[in-house]
């Protein structure tokens, strides 16, 4: 084979790895027992070389699963020791540090053995609902309170199963059937790629996997690094401020593009916070690095040495660095914000390239129900954990307005109202755009949503939220205007929080505004034809195409008329 002919061949068994990695996070999905995972794709899946270096990740999936799993495997072959590693075996852990970020996501690895020898590892990572504790959400005060911790450990030796760890598992956990449901999904999808990489070995003649890994890290290494070259030599400085639990937080980096890399520093980044907000540096480096990349080289494939050169460093026990013990159930709230801090400085060295300011954090929230307690409750009510993922809008883009009602950076999607019903006795009374809550700009932020939930009769709940973007909007960019922030009410006015768990009692309902993305350059230059759509669409009301867009009387009167006859805008 040529050297020309040995390059063609490379490329298509690297297309062949990433349609593996698809696969096997596709059987994940089809096979998971969370909501979580099979209707918001909170997962992540790749293989690894015998090193421990991400050569291929599937499409579906976040960022922040995929980034901070780059660095796990390593952790597993260090922990499980290389004698120890065996055809059969499978390893698990959720540890926060040496995982992805908190409790609640588990991430398995399953050694990949042909004609007797490793050629390498599959891992994957999802969110579960419920790993025992306080449940999902920021009220503990140390990781000791936040459920269950799983070691890096075997789940299966030589293929069999630790039925002692799975008994410790269904003992600690309020869902033990879908918990345990969902390991074996993990552990299943990573034997389905197992299976098409031999596949693919046998097709091509492989006896393992170092020449195309050699390939992959390669050339993925010197084209973003050309990208990097080619930026302006300079640092800047950016910051954000986020609502926090009780308190507010800062987020402050140097952003420096310093030749064959681009480092991002942390430092005057606010501490740790007394609550379980907290991001350990893996997670906040995963959405740090995913920013600059989709900035500057969104189409190099994401792996190991793609991802080399975007160097984090943070100060030890800032909110976006903490060490152990510190609480971190709900460290995506801070690590979902990384993104727009980095870009608040980015955009100071490449102008008209990133974003303005979006929903940032996912809105989530979780509903504990239970039969009522202040009167006699059904026979059919019963308790039942429920999690829904959601989002605000996305902010602006320079050519273009933010998408409505979309993550990100996390890519999440939102749940469909009948499959978070379907999970338990909740009602989700509405679920709409929020009209007037994209920033206005040239280009328009995305709208945020409206939900309204409550429970089935005979249940109260209390509801844990996990918002942010109550007190701290999310800011235009180069002129453009700020989106809606969150609001959240009791449906009897009772005065609620933005984060943290809240009673509800039986027939009650929370009343939720998600917020906006924020505009992009001046209003003033939004071409008026888009206004008009926006109105006739209902994105925007009457008022607010008057006072940011100056329509006028006329104008809006003649989008009135033209959406009461049905003609098309």
């Amino acid at each position: 084979m040529t050297q020309e002919h040995s390059k063609v061949a490379y490329q298509v068994m690297w297309n062949r790895l990433i349609s593996v990695v698809e696969e096997q996070a596709q059987a994940l999905v089809r096979t998971a027992f969370s909501t979580s995972v099979r209707e918001a794709g909170d997962l992540s899946a790749g293989i690894y070389d015998t090193q421990g270096q991400m050569l291929a990740q599937a499409v579906t999936g976040t960022p922040g699963h995929v980034n901070a799993m780059a660095d796990a495997v390593a952790h597993f072959i260090r922990r499980i020791g290389r004698q120890n590693i065996l055809k059969g075996d499978v390893y698990i852990t959720n540890d926060p540090w040496e995982g992805t970020g908190h409790l609640h996501d588990i991430t398995m690895v399953t050694p990949s053995f042909h004609k007797g020898a490793l050629v390498g590892f599959f891992a994957c990572t999802a969110h579960i609902v419920d790993i025992g504790g306080r449940g999902f959400g920021a009220d503990a005060q140390s990781v000791y309170e936040e459920g269950l911790y799983i070691p890096i450990m075997k789940f299966a030796n030589k293929g069999n199963v630790d039925d002692t760890l799975v008994r410790i598992i269904r003992g600690n956990v309020r869902e033990p059937d879908q918990l345990i449901g969902d390991i074996y999904a993990l552990a299943t999808c990573n034997e389905i790629g197992h299976r098409r990489l031999i596949d693919m070995m046998e097709e091509f003649e492989l006896d393992d996997l170092n020449g195309i890994a050699d390939f992959i890290l390669e050339n993925s290494r010197r084209a973003t690094i050309e990208r990097i070259a080619a930026l302006p030599q300079q640092s800047a400085e950016g910051e954000m401020t986020m609502d926090g639990f009780d308190r507010p937080i800062t987020l402050k980096v140097k952003v420096s593009v310093e030749g064959d890399k681009i480092v991002s520093d942390f430092t005057g980044t606010s501490g740790l916070d007394k609550k379980g907000i907290n991001c350990p540096l893996v997670y906040a480096k995963a959405y740090a690095c995913y920013a600059l990349k989709v900035a500057i080289a969104p189409e190099i494939p994401n792996n190991a040495a793609s991802l080399a050169p975007f160097e984090i460093s943070a100060p030890e026990n800032s909110i976006v660095n903490a060490l152990h013990p510190a609480p971190v159930a709900l460290r995506h709230i801070v690590g979902h914000f990384v993104p727009d801090a980095v870009y608040d400085a980015f955009d100071k060295i490449v102008p008209g390239l990133v974003p303005a300011e979006g929903a940032g954090c996912l809105c989530n929230f979780q509903v504990s129900l239970r039969p009522r307690m202040d009167a006699p409750a059904p026979a059919s009510a019963r308790r039942s954990e429920v999690l829904t993922f959601n989002s605000g809008g996305s902010g602006a883009r320079p050519e273009h307005d933010g998408l409505n009602a979309t993550a990100f950076p996390s890519g999440v999607m939102t749940m469909p109202i009948e499959a978070t019903e379907h999970a338990g006795p909740v009602i989700i009374w509405r679920k709409e755009l929020r009209p007037d809550s994209g920033g206005a700009g040239k280009t328009r932020g995305g709208l945020g949503q409206y939900m309204e939930v409550g429970a089935q009769e005979g249940h109260e709940f209390d509801i844990q939220a996990m918002f942010d973007r109550g007190e701290h909007p999310a800011r235009g960019r180069r002129g453009g205007k700020n989106g809606a922030n969150t609001t959240i009410v009791r449906s009897d006015g009772a005065e609620m929080h933005v984060k943290g768990k809240q009673f509800v009692p039986h027939g009650e309902r929370v009343i939720m505004a998600f917020p906006g993305g924020a505009g992009y350059g001046s209003a003033s230059e939004r071409p008026i034809d888009l206004v008009k759509r926006d109105l006739a669409r209902g994105y925007i009301s009457a008022e607010t195409a008057a006072k940011d867009y100056n329509l006028s009387v006329t104008e809006i009167a003649e989008v009135e008329a033209a959406v009461a006859r049905g003609d098309a805008i």
